[in-house]
């Protein structure tokens, strides 16, 4: 009963002083408000990160020449050059007896290229791949058909376009009407046998992979871009390697290193010349950096919370001389110290509250706008919502403790005398 009864004697007090009221909630209400929405484009930056990795394909191992070091992607740390990868790497990688967790294995060699239709042109990156790239990688063809095992023996030309390619060469025609149609790439002709549903990017490996064309990698190697020969074999760009299950991962890994180890001639690990890079290390590396920057943005809010703070105690310091004479007769009339202590207290907790309600409310809001003026799909959840509440509830007692104490210590005779 009695704290219902501060509880009413708080919100007749705050309304006597409407605007000094709001504007002490005002700090309250951007800190939280700061805190909910830059938590949630943390979080929403995180997610978009996790989706463009998932988008790569599941259990992935990624095969790179050279090794990657301070210098950068590509550069060896050995003395000799880096050596390339072939498709006679990508071949024994294959092999079920040596690499018994991989289950599939897709070579790519890749390029860029102008690929013209009618009066039309765009430049795409152009990926030489096999039948193994479409399921390995995610990619699912919207109409006609993926590239086979005949299109790669036979050296075909023929190419799937990505939807970003399709938007640019045949902006007003149907998927199904492109198929068979005739495009040039970099002056040769091919004949489009699929357009790719639409993908995104890949979260660093390829960029816009909507602005792709895929053709049969023995294509790419011998009939478009000629690509050099190494130790028998037609260079290729990266392999990439599905394995069976995440837990076989750095097993998998170790597999690959083993064999390509032996097909170079390396006797150190320090030699080799060639990465191999786990998709699981990658997405885990994305994450931690995005947590920090989470947690850097939510702490760069929380700074206003406690500015908020201080102008709640400020305001209850006044509040407490202007009513050291209410005080004084309290006291006078049987009220407790500890009467006094939570009246006021209560007071600095009804502010950090309603201002938090707000404050949450504004946070939603901001969270959606940043979302829509940055395409980002924001997340606003209920850990960052509590967080952020239990925070400002926090606040408005740290603050309040001090001006309630001082009110509770004072003499009834010195209040009375007052003026």
């Amino acid at each position: 009963m009695q704290i219902t009864e501060n509880l009413l004697i708080a919100l007749r007090s705050l309304a006597v002083n409407k605007l000094r009221t709001i504007l002490t909630m005002l700090g309250i209400i951007i800190g939280v408000g700061a805190v909910i929405a830059l938590i949630s484009v943390g979080q929403g930056f995180e997610s978009f990160i996790n989706q463009q990795f998932a988008s790569l394909g599941t259990n992935l191992l990624f095969v790179v020449p050279g090794q990657l070091d301070n210098s950068g992607p590509g550069s060896a740390r050995s003395g000799r050059g880096a050596q390339p990868l072939t498709m006679g790497d990508a071949d024994a990688l294959r092999d079920v007896f040596r690499v018994p967790d991989v289950t599939a294995v897709a070579p790519v060699y890749s390029s860029g290229g102008l690929v013209v239709a009618g009066k039309r042109d765009t430049y795409a990156t152009v990926d030489g791949v096999t039948p193994e790239y479409g399921p390995v990688r995610n990619f699912q063809v919207l109409e006609g058909e993926f590239i086979s095992e005949s299109d790669v023996s036979g050296r075909s030309r023929v190419a799937l376009l990505g939807a970003r390619v399709v938007e640019r060469l045949f902006p007003d025609e149907p998927a199904i009407a492109i198929i068979d149609r005739t495009v040039k790439i970099n002056d040769v002709p091919f004949r489009v046998k699929g357009v790719l549903k639409e993908k995104g990017s890949s979260g660093g490996f390829g960029g816009d992979e909507d602005n792709v064309v895929l053709i049969p990698i023995s294509t790419a190697q011998s009939r478009l871009f000629s690509a050099p020969v190494v130790r028998g074999s037609y260079v290729v760009s990266v392999i990439f390697a599905q394995v069976t299950s995440e837990d076989l991962m750095d097993t998998a890994a170790d597999e690959i290193s083993q064999v390509l180890r032996e097909r170079h001639r390396i006797s150190f690990k320090d030699d080799d010349d060639f990465t191999v890079i786990n998709q699981a290390d990658l997405i885990a590396v994305f994450g931690d950096i995005t947590a920090i920057f989470t947690i850097v943005l939510g702490s760069i809010a929380g700074i206003s919370l406690v500015v908020g703070g201080i102008g709640i105690m400020n305001i209850m310091l006044v509040s407490v001389t202007e009513r050291t004479r209410e005080i004084g007769l309290r006291k006078a009339i049987g009220a407790k110290r500890s009467d006094i202590l939570s009246q006021f207290l209560i007071e600095a907790v009804v502010i950090s509250v309603i201002g938090g309600a707000i404050g949450i409310i504004l946070g939603i809001l901001s969270s959606i706008l940043i979302g829509n003026l940055a395409d980002l799909t924001t997340v606003v959840t209920p850990g960052a919502v509590l967080l952020a509440t239990g925070f400002s509830l926090a606040v408005g007692v740290f603050f309040g403790i001090y001006p309630a104490t001082r009110a509770a210590r004072l003499s009834p005779i010195d209040a009375l005398r007052y003026e």
